[in-house]
């Protein structure tokens, strides 16, 4: 039966929308669609972070006000983190639920998918709404991504207003998206696929679609709470009124906390799938990794004050969540543990999407080991709000959620599109990523060590070597990527055919290797034991 790889990815086409122009994106319920739109929206907003990103940088090339006002600064790293968390990084993974999640587990499509529309096109409106801000009376939000009351209440502008419905109408469009996916996986798996014969990949979607319905009611409530202060006289957060600064500390990293294993889960899940094709074998201990990843998750929920160590915690407090912390290491560490097991003694090549992934095993790694350090009490006294700290989540979340949402991009593009990426122009990409990378965050151990504070567009003059050296590491980063979009149009546009097998070369790989039974709905039927 001779098909195109283009009529097999077609099999699942339900779409009950217009077939062609705008009116197909617009009205669109099919899955791979959808994902596609996602993808392409988490790619604009990541090039817009990312810019930003480089405007702060380049304040901080050297001591001094030299570029940006303060204010403006102060605007700009607020508006990097919201926009990279909420803009970049999740819908990219929901992008890659909606297109994987169907096929790997025999769906012909999301279990909602008018839903699956409607979460997706409210996220244009929000963050449309969210960058307007900047040309505001008053400007942008300027208290960091965080947040922080009072700072964000009493001492706000005005367009914080429209921030706070910016992000509800994000948490809106997060709720649905997990509800979508929990539906998914749980009615609609291919007969005899039971729960543990899923792929990785699916697994660690399923977990984060629970941590999502758990937290994001939080955030929607912390927002409230700060709507309710700044407009309609109560006193959640002001002391002043008989309210706490500190509660909202709590209510926000009760969400917060979980939104970061939000970040990375589905991460663990795409490495998961690369690892064993690329080392041609079976992943390590999937069991394992399964109770891994549902251990994590659980875990995330009672540690959120270890970012509120220095707030005056009772010692009980203090120690509870450092030991809670540190106990999370321990389910990390077997998955780290499973990968390298996996590649032992395995038959590894080294392809884009290989790459990505052991750069991800490496740095992700040493972002651990640093949120260790972070996780002690007392040490975490010496590091808190400085750049040690800005070293430590960007190690966890651009080598982990980027590299992994890259890797899955040069993985999964070919089976995509029907074309093969330009392997070498993917191996340039890599490489500069990986040195800027580096070149970027590893300097910031060293500065936030010696005391640099984070969120200050000014500093001392002894931070001065480190500071220009890390510049140009984010500028070396920021720039590769556009070999990235250009990797990516030109394997869509066209390029060499590809096979049913994609990753096959001349290793005689089975592209459906990775998580216990070949299921996947990629292009061959189900493998009958």
């Amino acid at each position: 039966m001779e098909t195109t790889l283009g009529q097999n990815l077609g099999d699942t086409h339900h779409d009950h929308g217009p077939a062609s122009g705008i009116g197909r994106w617009l009205f669109t319920t099919n899955h791979k669609d959808i994902g596609t739109l996602y993808l392409w929206f988490s790619l604009l907003m990541f090039l817009t972070g990312g810019t930003m990103a480089l405007l702060i940088r380049a304040e901080l090339f050297q001591p001094g006000l030299q570029l940006v006002q303060p204010e403006f600064f102060n605007q700009m790293t607020t508006m990097h983190g919201l926009i990279m968390v909420f803009g970049a990084v999740m819908p990219a993974f929901v992008g890659l639920a909606n297109w994987l999640v169907p096929m790997m587990i025999g769906a012909p499509d999301m279990a909602l998918p008018r839903m699956n529309n409607w979460s997706f096109w409210i996220l244009p409106f929000a963050f449309a709404m969210m960058i307007s801000t900047l040309f505001m009376e008053g400007g942008a939000p300027n208290f960091g991504w965080t947040f922080y009351a009072p700072l964000s209440t009493t001492y706000a502008p005005p367009s914080v207003t429209f921030f706070i419905f910016a992000v509800h109408m994000m948490g809106i469009s997060s709720i649905m998206g997990a509800i979508n996916v929990i539906a998914t996986i749980l009615n609609l798996r291919a007969p005899g696929m039971t729960m543990m014969k899923l792929p990785l990949f699916v697994w660690s979607w399923l977990i984060t679609a629970f941590l999502l319905i758990a937290v994001m009611p939080v955030l929607a409530g912390v927002v409230t709470m700060m709507l309710m202060d700044i407009h309609f006289g109560t006193s959640f957060f002001n002391a002043a009124g008989g309210g706490d600064p500190v509660l909202f500390q709590h209510v926000f990293w009760f969400f917060g906390h979980p939104e970061v294993y939000i970040m990375i889960l589905p991460a663990f899940g795409i490495i998961s799938e690369i690892i064993p094709t690329f080392a041609r074998k079976r992943l390590f201990g999937y069991a394992s990794m399964v109770y891994a990843i549902a251990s994590i998750a659980i875990l995330s929920f009672l540690v959120w004050a270890h970012h509120m160590f220095t707030v005056g915690l009772p010692l009980a407090g203090e120690l509870f969540f450092m030991f809670a912390t540190m106990l999370i290491a321990v389910p990390t560490g077997v998955k780290v543990f499973n990968w390298v097991a996996t590649m032992f003694r395995g038959s590894l090549t080294f392809e884009t999407p290989m790459l990505f992934a052991l750069a991800f095993v490496v740095l992700f790694t040493i972002g651990g080991f640093s949120g260790l350090m972070l996780a002690i009490a007392p040490a975490d006294f010496q590091y808190h709000d400085t750049y040690f700290v800005v070293a430590h989540f960007h190690y966890v979340l651009v080598p982990g959620a980027i590299f992994s949402i890259m890797a899955a991009t040069y993985f999964w593009l070919p089976k995509w599109t029907g074309h093969m990426i330009n392997e070498r122009m993917g191996k340039i990409h890599f490489w500069l990523s990986f040195v800027g990378v580096n070149i970027t965050f590893f300097p910031m151990h060293f500065v936030g060590l010696a005391g640099m504070p984070r969120r200050i567009p000014d500093y001392a003059l002894q931070f001065a070597d480190f500071n220009s050296v890390a510049s140009v590491g984010a500028f070396i980063f920021g720039f590769s990527q556009l070999l990235f979009l250009y990797n990516v149009i030109a394997c869509i546009r066209g390029g060499a055919r590809a096979t049913d097998r994609v990753w096959e070369g001349a290793h005689g790989l089975e592209w459906t290797l990775p998580s216990p039974a070949p299921y996947h709905s990629f292009s061959q039927p189900p493998v009958v034991k």
